[in-house]
């Protein structure tokens, strides 16, 4: 208590200096935020409308373009005289064509002194000479193509608005200078253009020449304005002269504008627009005076609660902090009562297993057993050891470490083929119906791991009726996985040939809810310590999960358990059933030499020894340095090659590639208990022989590959 009190005293301390910097601090960044969201949408804004700007201009100097063009036609190939006789003809030409255009004043034709020889206005011509003008003299020296000149006010005795004048030069057909076309264009249908669409408070227009020379505006000015091409904002320009954003302060008016600007494509013209830096700024003061106004007190409001919330959070932070050391505690013990079950129950199968094959032992070494029992404790060691060996391999199911061979099978014959042996496991007091469909159903899958997982999960309905009820198994196709497949659930890649799912079905009493969400949880199991691993379901789970399968689970307490494996369908056709191995007599290996590697040197000797013994000549080596130096002398005295996987330094797998790489033709066997190496990516295409082995099983492929091999060189050297 004496702690928290100064703990309350800084933490209100601490929001009352919150509660004033905070909100400042969130009302400058949200400030800062919308000052560049409101000058980004000016600048947008400013875009939109030179593009419009530029598109009107661009539109009006084609339009002169042409009417130049076509007044140009109408005169070709007719002498000054011609045109002088013409003149009234040409003027109601001249009248028609600058009535159509709104954008022009009037049209002219001169002759090579500066003459008019006919004109829209009047008819007979004035006789003025118009050859000091900018249109005239830009013409006399060489061909220049479309000239746009300056601002000009009209010539007695000629009045109305100011006007600039687009020309082009008259050739005579020897090339010399005619004489000009011109249009007389209005600034100030420009800037009444520009009016309509300005009307947003602080909006700008101009358009000009390339060398400064301001042809109209908007708000329109009374003087005429040139801009320097070397002052501030000519050096903008210069450094983007097609387009771009700048802002600047007019030097006539003295206002700061944030103004867009875009050449004419083929016209000495800049076309801008833009708009008062004040006016933006409005816009941004508006807008952040409506969050003062309307955010000031909710922000207070807000700031408030959230205080009395931290002071309230902190205190559930300390209560959260304690249920979690309570639970982190709790899953410990969990854990070890977990861990307690795993190690009491695989200890108590293995000192069965001990039992058995120690017993047997000490029978064999009687001097007196008789024959028949010699072998019958013999047959015992030997399947006392598969025991051991089918629960490592449970072992290492659950861990998802097992190395599977997958190959193609029938599941409603090896469903069927399994009924006789579910039977005496589960006992006579429980019927056992079987569903399996006549049409084959294959899966490409570990076989042995399979029907490891259809027993387990009939020893857990058996275990869950108590020893008397129905267990039903059920084979079918399906065409995709459930959507929700209990604690197991993860999502696939949908098969294109659907699934093939068998239901093992009891009439048990139900799997409890508390119990439903850790069935298939490591170590996880509801018998009493030291009578059972708890690793049936998880081998299950650990097969459909290496497999690309699921697992689903559907139980109602007092009506039974439905668990139901789904495996990926695949195509084939039926096979007719080979005679296993173990059923069949004994290789000889006389004639066949084998280099052994291993680095257990007693199971190194045992398998060397026993290869001897059945007429095989085998060389050991201790790791696959010495295997390599070995075949580098004389790779082609070994017939096979026989490696462990799990060695220190270059394992058998890395020794079986290099084989592969320099001695493509030496078959290489490979032998392992646990590897995850081979569990994660296969055996790669080599022969692999799981441990335990018998001395048969291995005979078996070492006779099969060398004699291929042999075959193989005695081909070559006929065709040789």
């Amino acid at each position: 208590m004496q702690t928290a009190q100064p703990n309350s005293l800084r933490l209100l301390q601490w929001m009352m200096v919150a509660s004033l910097a905070l909100p400042l601090a969130l009302f400058a960044f949200a400030s800062a935020v919308s000052w560049v969201s409101i000058q980004q949408t000016a600048d947008r804004e400013i875009e939109r409308t030179l593009d419009v700007a530029h598109e009107h201009a661009l539109k009006v100097f084609e339009t002169i373009d042409r009417t130049l063009s076509e007044i140009a036609e109408i005169i070709r190939g007719i002498p000054d005289a011609g045109i002088a006789s013409r003149e009234e003809a040409l003027h109601r030409r001249l009248k028609q064509l600058v009535d159509s255009l709104p954008q022009v004043k009037s049209a002219w034709v001169f002759d090579a002194k500066g003459h008019a020889l006919a004109n829209s206005l009047v008819v007979p011509a004035p006789d003025i000479d118009f050859s000091d003008r900018d249109y005239f003299k830009a013409h006399v020296d060489r061909d220049i193509g479309t000239y746009i000149g300056e601002a000009l006010r009209p010539r007695p005795p000629y009045q109305g608005a100011a006007f600039f004048g687009v020309s082009r030069r008259r050739s005579n057909e020897d090339g010399s200078f005619g004489g000009v076309i011109q249009a007389s264009v209005l600034p100030e249908y420009f800037e009444n253009f520009y009016a309509r669409i300005g009307r947003e408070p602080g909006s700008f227009f101009a358009f000009g020449l390339t060398d400064g020379v301001v042809l109209a505006r908007f708000p329109a000015s009374d003087s005429d304005i040139r801009l320097d091409r070397n002052g501030p904002i000519g050096r903008k320009i210069a450094v983007d002269p097609k387009a771009g954003l700048i802002t600047v302060t007019s030097p006539t008016d003295g206002i700061e504008r944030r103004l867009g600007y875009q050449r004419l494509a083929e016209y000495p013209i800049y076309v801008s627009a833009g708009l008062e830096t004040s006016a933006i700024r409005s816009r941004w003061l508006s807008t952040m005076s409506q969050h003062l106004i309307f955010g000031a007190p909710a922000t207070a409001l807000l700031f408030v609660l959230l205080a009395s919330a931290l002071r309230r959070t902190r205190r559930l932070y300390f209560e959260a902090a304690k249920r979690l050391e309570a639970e982190e505690a709790l899953k410990h013990g969990q854990r070890l009562e977990a861990l307690g079950q795993l190690t009491g129950g695989v200890a108590h199968d293995f000192n069965n297993l001990l039992t058995v094959i120690r017993a047997s032992v000490d029978l064999l070494q009687r001097p007196d057993l008789p024959e028949p029992k010699r072998l019958r404790y013999i047959e015992a060691i030997s399947d006392t050891v598969t025991r051991a060996a089918r629960l490592t391999s449970q072992l290492l199911a659950f861990a998802r470490r097992q190395t599977l061979k997958p190959e193609l099978f029938d599941v409603g014959h090896n469903v069927r083929m399994l009924g006789e042996m579910i039977g005496t496991l589960i006992g006579s007091r429980i019927e056992i119906v079987i569903a399996a469909p006549d049409a084959p159903c294959f899966i490409n899958a570990d076989a042995g791991q399979f029907e490891t997982a259809v027993i387990n999960m009939a020893v857990n309905a058996r275990d869950a009726m108590d020893g008397h009820g129905r267990l039903t198994v059920t084979v079918r196709t399906v065409d995709a996985l459930p959507k929700a497949a209990g604690p197991s659930h993860h999502p696939h890649a949908r098969n294109p040939l659907g699934y093939v799912a068998v239901s093992v079905a009891d009439t048990g009493i139900g799997i409890p809810k508390d119990q439903f969400e850790r069935i298939f949880e490591p170590f996880f199991t509801t018998k009493q310590v030291g009578q059972g691993t708890g690793l049936g379901l998880s081998q299950v789970f650990g097969f459909a999960k290496q497999s690309g399968g699921e697992v689903d689970v559907a139980s109602e307490i007092g009506k039974g358990s439905t668990f139901t494996l789904y495996l990926p369908h695949a195509a084939g056709a039926s096979r007719s059933q080979q005679v296993p191995e173990e059923d069949a007599p004994p290789i000889d290996g006389h004639g066949m030499t084998v280099l052994v590697v291993e680095d257990n040197p007693e199971i190194g000797k045992f398998a060397a020894d026993a290869l001897a013994g059945l007429g095989y000549t085998a060389r050991l080596v201790g790791n696959a340095t010495h295997a390599l130096e070995e075949l580098a002398v004389d790779a082609d005295g070994f017939d096979v090659v026989f490696s462990d996987v799990v060695m220190p330094g270059m394992t058998g797998l890395e020794l079986a590639q290099e084989i592969r790489r320099y001695h493509p033709d030496l078959p290489v066997v490979l032998t392992s208990g646990y590897s995850h190496v081979l569990s994660e990516h296969g055996s790669t295409g080599y022969e692999l022989l799981q441990k335990p082995y018998s001395i048969e099983q291995l005979a078996r492929v070492l006779n099969r590959l060398g004699r291929w091999r042999r075959e193989r060189r005695a081909a070559t050297a006929a065709a040789g």
